[in-house]
């Protein structure tokens, strides 16, 4: 009796774990039709099967788990020698002048702003000029010396005054001309305004002003320590970058480099080495590097702050973010979408890791569409499934 009372609890408990179960199943799968007692039908789910190198997921049109994934073409581009060099961009000084006043004076008008393109000529102030003065008295004080010449020449030639008096008249209107040349030459890069007071500082070449440390009525002097403009190219800049000693073999001047900044993390810009130091310095270890860099865009901007990365010639190799990769054990990972739906998991050999991207040298192709946002879910999934 006692056997079979034993039984039946068994049997019962049974039962009421099946029933449970098949409830979890239902509340688990269900969706909702709007019709009473309509039973509802399995939601579509994620299946796997084996692959002839790997392993894939195929979903269904609209499954959910889509909505987390970010699948983007790997490009391919030209391999880094080395870690991105930590530099900033500067004015390209062979495009780049820094305007001063060459006399003292007082700013008269502004004509321009900063941010506007100039002309080669161009005025970018009317200047109030004392100095004028001067030149106009260098001259007066000339004329008078060659005319006290000329009169002792000709008492000279008729012996009328001794040789002493001539010369001394001779050195007399030297003297005077050289001032009037250096009068003239502190006023040579201003020019009188036609039609109106003052005199005009103008663009030493063609640019854009792009500082301008000047205010109406504002006293200038050629010693001040700021220039008044700052007129440039801004097309062509420079990235300045400090190169390790362990890596001075790897670079050369000529050699290719590519230029992220933060502000635009998808672009990469194109450079050129055009200098390497030779001196090193003795505390940090390092050689300054001086990179030009074409700005056509104008989207880069001097003091960005900027990652540098050499790179090598001719060899390219599909490049795919860091998130995109997933690491078991020694093996390397990526999920390639092979079709809409089917997403492959497929191991690949890196030949170059950085911090933020690498380099696939096989096992990937370029063009082909990798999954850059939601590997780590997928992966999980797959070990699920």
């Amino acid at each position: 009796m006692k056997q079979m009372k034993r039984t039946f609890v068994l049997k019962a408990g049974a039962l009421l774990l099946a029933l449970a179960a098949l409830g979890i199943g239902i509340a688990r799968y269900a969706a909702p039709t709007g019709e009473k007692g309509a039973v509802p039908e399995a939601a579509p789910a994620a299946a796997s099967a084996a692959s002839g190198d790997g392993l894939s997921l195929r979903f269904a049109e609209g499954a959910p788990q889509l909505a987390y994934l970010r699948i983007e073409e790997a490009s391919a581009y030209p391999v880094p020698l080395l870690e991105a060099l930590n530099g900033r961009l500067t004015y390209d000084d062979n495009v780049t002048a820094r305007v001063f006043s060459p006399v003292a004076g007082r700013i008269l008008s502004l004509p321009v702003q900063a941010g506007d393109s100039v002309r080669a000529g161009q005025p970018l102030l009317a200047l109030d000029v004392p100095d004028y003065a001067d030149l106009r008295k260098a001259e007066s004080d000339r004329a008078t010396k060659r005319a006290a010449f000329e009169r002792a020449k000709v008492l000279f030639e008729n012996e009328v005054v001794a040789r002493k008096d001539f010369e001394a008249a001779e050195n007399d209107l030297r003297a005077a001309n050289a001032e009037v040349e250096r009068s003239q030459a502190r006023l040579r890069s201003l020019t009188p305004l036609a039609g109106q007071a003052g005199f005009a500082l103008r663009a030493p070449f063609a640019g854009v002003v792009t500082e301008r440390q000047a205010s109406p009525a504002m006293e200038v002097r050629p010693d001040q320590p700021n220039s008044l403009f700052v007129v440039s190219d801004p097309k062509r800049l420079w990235a300045i970058a400090e190169l390790p000693e362990k890596d001075l073999a790897k670079l050369r001047v000529g050699q290719s480099v590519s230029i992220e900044v933060d502000a635009y993390p998808e672009r990469r810009f194109a450079g050129q080495v055009l200098a390497i130091g030779d001196v090193l310095d003795a505390q940090s270890r390092r050689v300054p590097v001086r990179c030009a860099v074409r700005n056509d865009e104008r989207l880069l901007k001097p003091e960005m702050f900027a990652r540098i990365t050499p790179e090598s010639e001719g060899e390219k190799l599909p490049r795919v973010p860091n998130t995109a990769l997933v690491t078991e054990g020694l093996h390397v990972y990526v999920f390639v979408e092979k079709a809409p739906g089917l997403i492959e998991k497929r191991e690949v050999r890196l030949s170059f890791r950085g911090h933020a991207a690498s380099f696939v040298g096989s096992g990937l192709r370029a063009g082909e569409r990798v999954v850059t946002t939601g590997a780590l879910l997928l992966n999980a999934e797959l070990g699920g499934a």
